[in-house]
């Protein structure tokens, strides 16, 4: 069986990624006893990173390399704000737990979209935030292995996602 169009496949790798200023550093690493699964042409990873699976078997190693523009983007400063402490106050009282350096907190922008973003610092003028997808201006470069590929189920393909171990999670 071969990697292709609405085939669950398992991938073990190790991401390493560059801004340019630093060179190759490691950035995550899926071990083979833990693969990361995805349905193939559910735009559930980069295009360049699937078009580089497509027509592999399991056991076939691969590497791929995805610059910026085809990754995250660029790195935008119009994406940091400050956001007042008030707002992140429950039943009176401030969150000491959500407000934390380095705490990635789910948020709406005022579309009512949901947006991650990483508090950088916490001073007088409030909650200094970064909307900035964390690998943003990183060109990205994976080595990996095919541990599995499966046929998925018709209701993963209707859904254009993996559902996980006894069905539907989610």
């Amino acid at each position: 069986m071969l990697v292709e169009k609405d085939k669950v496949i398992g991938i073990s790798y190790e991401l390493k990624a560059d801004n340019g200023d630093t060179g190759m550093q490691p950035w995550e690493n899926v071990p083979e006893n833990a693969p990361f699964l995805f349905l193939v042409g559910s735009d559930s990873v980069f295009p360049k990173f699937e078009e580089a699976l497509l027509g592999k078997a399991v056991g076939d190693d691969f590497s791929v390399f995805i610059d910026f523009d085809n990754a995250y983007g660029d790195y935008f400063d119009e994406r940091k704000t400050i956001i007042p402490k008030s707002n992140f106050k429950q039943e009176g009282k401030k969150n000491q737990e959500m407000l934390r350096v380095g705490k990635v907190i789910p948020m709406q922008d005022d579309k009512g979209n949901q947006i991650k973003g990483e508090i950088i610092r916490i001073d007088y003028l409030g909650v200094h935030m970064d909307f900035n997808p964390p690998l943003a201006g990183y060109d990205l470069f994976f080595e990996g292995k095919i541990i599995s590929i499966r046929d998925a189920e018709p209701e993963e393909i209707s859904h254009g996602h993996v559902h996980g171990p006894g069905g539907h999670h989610h």
